[in-house]
C-alpha cells in the first residue's frame, strides 16, 4: 500500500501591483514554494501590474508537507529583483474545503523574522535529584536553515529558555546546517510549570541578530513524552499582517489530494466492472457501470475524471476501446451533427486529455519550429483595422507611416509565410502521428459515419476528427505555446496578438472553411483564398490519418513510450565531483544531454557520436545544491552508487530555476522504483577538505539535508499508476453513492417514473439497476479495505518509533 499527496496548483493573475520600475510599470513573475523546495517559477510578464499568468502545476509531494506560499517578485535584468509580497496557506487552510481554494488573495509584505524554514534535532530528558528538578536539553544539529548573510549561509547559535532562565550554545560560523552537539541543564524554579522554547539565531558582529525559527513544547508534553528527534522550526507567533490591498492581490486555485493506494487486486472488482463497460455489446451503453458514473459526474470534475480514466485505460492497453465507448454514447445521443462534440462531456474531455497524454511529443514535432521563429523574429502582424498601429514602421524605418493597404499587405505576407509551414508540417505528419491517436481517429470516423451517412452531411466526419485534432490541439497550442512546453516564456504583447491570429487561422481551417466571411472578423477576408485553398489539403489529410491497419494490441500497457525514449533533453553545464586543477568556473563543461527511462546521457553536442552514460538505475539522490557550493545559481547534483557500493555524485548546472525543476522533476520520476534512496545528502560541495554545507572534514559524511525524492512535477510523460487512477475513480463514486442510492435502489416505486422520464425499457432499467448493485457492492469492498489499513496504520502508530 502506498500513500501519495498531490496539489494541484494553478497561478491564475494578478491586480493592482505596485510600480517598481520607472516607467510606472512592473516585470511581475510568481514563485510557488513547498515548505523549503521552490517547485515552480511562472512566465515574466512584462510591463503589467495586472499580469495574466494562468499557468497550472501539479506537484506531487512527501505527507508531511506543511505550507505553500506563492511570492510575487518584479524581475530586474540589471540588480536584485524586487518581492512584491507573498501569499501563505496552510495546509489546515487548503483542506478546509475538499473543493479547495480558488478567490483572489490580498499580498502580504515580506517579514525576515516570518521568512524561517528547516528543522532542529534535540533530545530532552526531565530528571530529578536532590535539588529538585533538572530539565537537560541536548541540542544536535539543525539543517537547512534560512541563509541570512550576503554568502548564502548563517552563523547560527541556539538560545534554550525554561522558565525565567536560559542558556545558549556556541555559535558555529559560515553554514546552514550546523552540528552543535551540546548539552545545556536548566534548574526548575518555584513555580507553575513553564514550556520549553529553544531559539535559533543567526549571530551578526554589527547590528542586530537575525531570527532563524525556533519551537516550543508545554510542560505536559515535556512530562508525558519529552521531545527526541527532528522538529521544524517555526515563527514567533503573530497575526498575519494586512496590507489592505495595497501590494495588490493574487488569484490562485489550490486543491490538495491525498490518498491512500491500496494493493491491486483490491482495484480488481473495479477494474472488472469498468472493462465489462467498454468491452461488452454497444446495446448495453446506457445501462453499464461507466454509463453511471458518467451521469454522477458534474460538469466541473469531468475533466479531471477524464484524465484519470484515460489514464487507466491506457495503463490497461484499452484506451482506444474506451473512446469508441464514449463515442458511442456521444453519438447515438446527438440529433444534430453540428452540435456533435461541441459541449464539455466526458467523452470530448477525454479525447481532449488523450491526445494530451499520447501525443504531446507529435505537437513539439510539427509545431515548435514555426512558434520558434514567430518568437525569435517579433514581426509586426495585423489584419484588424482597429488594432493597426500606422506610426509603427514610421518609428522604426523613418520612411514615413504606410498606408493601411500596405500594412494589410505586408501583414497578409508575413501571415501566409507562417501559416504554409504549419500546415505544410500538419499535412505532412501522417507517419509522426502516434499510432494509438490515428487509431482513435480511424473509430471516430467510423462511428460517426454511421450515424450521419447522409450526401449533406459528408463534412461530419472530417469535421469531427478536426474539431479535436485543430481546434483543441493544434490551435491552443499555438496561442499559448507556454502551457504546452512550446516556449519557456509567455509570448510579450505584439507576439501574442500574431500568434492569436495564426490560432484563428488553424481554426478555421479545422472548420473546413465552414465559417468564412460569418461573424464580426470580416477583415480576416485577405485570408479567405490561403485557407480555403488548406481545407482541401486538410480533408487528403485526414483520409490519410485514418487509413491505419492494426488494433491496440500492438501499444504497450502501463507505458505511454519505451523505456528507451527520450523524456527530457538539451544542453547544460556538467561538472564532476572534485577536478583537480581547475578554478570552480572552468570546471563546468557545456554538454547535451539525454534522459531516458533507462540512462542519462552526455556528450559534446546532439550529433556527437561518443557518449558517456550513467544507468538510471544506479541513482540514489536527485538534488538541489547551495549557490554558495561554486558560486553558481540553478546546479544540481546526481549521486549514484557503482558495483563496489561506492556514492559519486555529477553536479549539473541549467540556466533558470523552471529548467532545473523540470530536471529535477524528471530524474527523479525515472529512478523512482530505484531500491536504497538517500534518506539524506550533502547539499554542498567537497572543496578545500571539506563539505561547504556543514563543514564537517570527511568525504564520507553522512548527509546533513534531508533529500526530496517526494518532490515531482505532473507532466505528460509521467508514468502510468492504474492503481492510483482507479483509487480516483472510486473516490469520485463515492461522491455520488447517496445519489445512486436513491435514483436506482432505495424506492422500488421510481420504475414507472424513470421509464416516463428517459424513455428507458423495463430491461434497461432492470441492467441500470444491477450495475447500481454491483458498483454499491464493489465500493462497500473497498471501504472495508481502506478501513482494515487504517487500523493497521494506527496499530503501527501505537507502537512507535523503534529509535529517534
Amino acid at each position: 500500500m502506498a500513500r501519495s499527496s498531490c496539489l494541484n496548483v494553478r497561478v491564475v493573475e494578478g491586480r493592482a501591483l505596485p510600480a517598481k520600475d520607472v516607467s510606472g510599470s512592473s516585470d511581475p513573475y510568481c514563485l510557488v514554494k513547498v515548505d523549503d523546495e521552490v517547485v515552480a517559477r511562472t512566465a515574466t510578464v512584462w510591463r503589467s501590474l495586472g499580469p495574466f499568468w494562468g499557468e497550472e502545476y501539479t506537484v506531487h509531494l512527501p505527507l508531511d508537507f506543511h505550507q505553500l506560499a506563492f511570492y510575487v517578485l518584479d524581475e530586474d535584468t540589471v540588480g536584485h529583483d524586487d518581492i512584491i509580497g507573498k501569499i501563505s496557506l496552510s495546509r489546515e487552510a487548503i483542506t478546509a474545503d475538499p473543493r479547495g481554494i480558488d478567490s483572489w488573495i490580498n499580498l502580504s509584505r515580506v517579514d525576515p523574522d516570518a521568512e524561517v524554514q528547516g528543522e532542529i534535532c534535540l533530545s530532552v530528558q526531565m530528571l530529578e535529584d536532590g535539588r529538585g528538578r533538572c530539565l537537560r536539553c541536548h541540542v544536535l544539529q539543525a539543517r537547512d536553515l534560512a541563509p541570512r548573510d550576503i554568502s548564502g549561509t548563517s552563523d547560527p547559535f541556539a538560545r534554550v529558555f525554561w522558565g525565567n532562565q536560559s542558556l545558549e550554545t556556541s555559535t558555529i560560523k559560515k553554514t546552514r546546517f550546523p552540528h552543535w552537539d551540546e548539552v545545556l541543564e536548566l534548574r526548575e524554579m518555584p513555580g507553575a510549570p513553564s514550556p520549553l522554547r529553544v531559539e535559533l539565531w543567526d549571530w551578526d558582529m554589527v547590528g542586530k541578530n537575525d531570527f532563524l525559527g525556533m519551537v516550543e513544547f508545554s510542560p505536559k508534553t515535556l512530562q508525558q513524552k519529552p521531545p527526541n528527534g527532528w522538529f521544524r522550526l517555526l515563527p514567533f507567533p503573530r497575526a498575519e499582517e494586512d496590507s489592505g490591498g495595497n501590494l495588490g492581490a493574487l488569484r490562485v486555485k489550490v486543491r490538495l489530494i491525498e490518498d491512500r493506494v491500496l494493493p491491486s487486486q483490491c482495484y480488481q472488482p473495479l477494474v472488472e466492472l469498468l472493462m465489462e463497460s467498454v468491452l461488452g455489446p454497444a446495446e448495453e451503453d446506457t445501462a453499464s457501470p461507466l454509463a453511471l458514473l458518467e451521469e454522477l459526474t458534474l460538469g466541473d470534475c469531468r475533466q479531471d475524471l477524464a484524465t484519470k480514466l484515460v489514464k487507466l485505460f491506457l495503463g490497461w492497453g484499452l484506451a482506444g476501446r474506451f473512446l469508441d465507448y464514449l463515442t458511442r454514447r456521444e453519438v447515438a445521443r446527438t440529433m444534430d451533427p453540428n452540435t456533435l462534440f461541441r459541449s464539455n462531456s466526458l467523452a470530448s474531455k477525454s479525447m481532449e486529455q488523450f491526445m494530451k497524454l499520447v501525443g504531446m511529443p507529435y505537437l513539439h514535432e510539427v509545431l515548435k519550429p514555426v512558434i520558434s521563429r514567430v518568437f525569435e523574429e517579433k514581426k509586426y502582424m495585423e489584419l484588424d483595422p482597429c488594432k493597426m498601429d500606422l506610426g509603427r514602421t514610421r518609428r522604426i524605418s523613418f520612411k514615413g507611416a504606410p498606408s493601411e493597404e500596405q500594412m494589410r499587405e505586408t501583414s497578409l505576407g508575413l501571415l501566409t509565410g507562417y501559416l504554409g509551414p504549419i500546415v505544410d508540417a500538419i499535412v505532412g505528419s501522417v507517419g509522426r502521428c502516434p499510432p494509438a491517436m490515428r487509431l482513435a481517429f480511424k473509430q471516430l470516423h467510423r462511428r460517426v459515419e454511421e450515424r450521419f451517412p447522409e450526401p449533406e452531411h459528408q463534412d461530419v466526419k472530417y469535421l469531427a476528427i478536426s474539431g479535436f485534432l485543430f481546434l483543441r490541439f493544434f490551435a491552443p497550442a499555438i496561442l499559448t505555446p507556454k502551457l504546452f512546453d512550446l516556449r519557456d516564456q509567455h509570448a510579450d504583447p505584439q507576439t501574442s496578438r500574431s500568434l492569436l491570429l495564426l490560432a484563428k487561422a488553424v481554426q478555421s481551417i479545422g472548420n473546413l472553411g465552414q465559417q468564412l466571411g460569418q461573424g464580426k472578423e470580416l477583415w480576416m477576408a485577405p485570408l479567405h483564398p490561403f485557407l480555403l485553398q488548406s481545407v482541401s489539403r486538410v480533408r487528403d489529410f485526414l483520409d490519410r490519418l485514418v487509413d491505419v491497419d492494426g488494433d491496440e494490441a500492438g501499444i504497450p500497457a502501463r507505458a505511454l513510450f519505451p523505456p528507451s525514449a527520450i523524456v527530457r533533453e538539451g544542453y547544460l553545464l556538467k561538472r564532476k565531483e572534485e577536478p583537480a586543477g581547475l578554478a570552480t568556473r572552468f570546471a563546468f563543461k557545456k554538454r547535451y544531454v539525454w534522459l531516458s527511462g533507462e540512462t542519462l546521457s552526455f556528450s559534446k553536442s546532439p550529433e556527437w557520436q561518443t557518449r558517456h552514460s550513467i544507468p538510471v538505475s544506479h541513482i540514489r539522490a536527485v538534488e538541489r545544491v547551495d549557490e554558495g557550493a561554486f558560486q553558481l545559481p540553478h546546479v544540481m547534483q546526481v549521486v549514484t552508487q557503482d558495483g563496489a557500493g561506492a556514492l559519486h555524485t555529477t553536479y549539473l548546472q541549467c540556466k533558470n530555476v523552471n529548467e532545473l525543476n523540470q530536471w529535477l522533476s524528471a530524474l527523479r520520476k525515472a529512478s523512482a522504483p530505484n531500491p536504497d534512496k538517500l534518506a539524506a545528502c550533502h547539499p554542498g560541495a567537497f572543496r578545500s577538505a571539506r563539505w561547504t554545507c556543514c563543514l564537517q572534514a570527511e568525504r564520507s559524511a553522512a548527509g546533513c539535508s534531508r533529500t526530496h525524492s517526494a518532490v515531482t512535477l505532473g507532466d505528460w510523460s509521467d508514468p502510468l499508476d492504474p492503481d492510483a487512477e482507479a483509487q480516483t475513480v472510486y473516490r469520485q463514486l463515492l461522491l455520488g453513492r447517496d445519489q445512486l442510492r436513491l435514483k436506482l435502489l432505495e424506492d422500488s416505486n421510481m420504475d414507472t417514473t424513470l421509464e416516463a422520464d428517459t424513455g428507458a425499457c423495463p430491461e434497461v432499467l432492470a441492467r441500470q439497476r444491477a450495475a447500481a448493485a454491483r458498483l454499491l457492492e464493489v465500493l462497500a469492498d473497498l471501504d472495508r479495505a481502506h478501513e482494515e489499513f487504517q487500523q493497521q496504520e494506527r496499530g503501527k502508530a501505537a507502537l512507535g518509533p523503534l529509535g529517534p
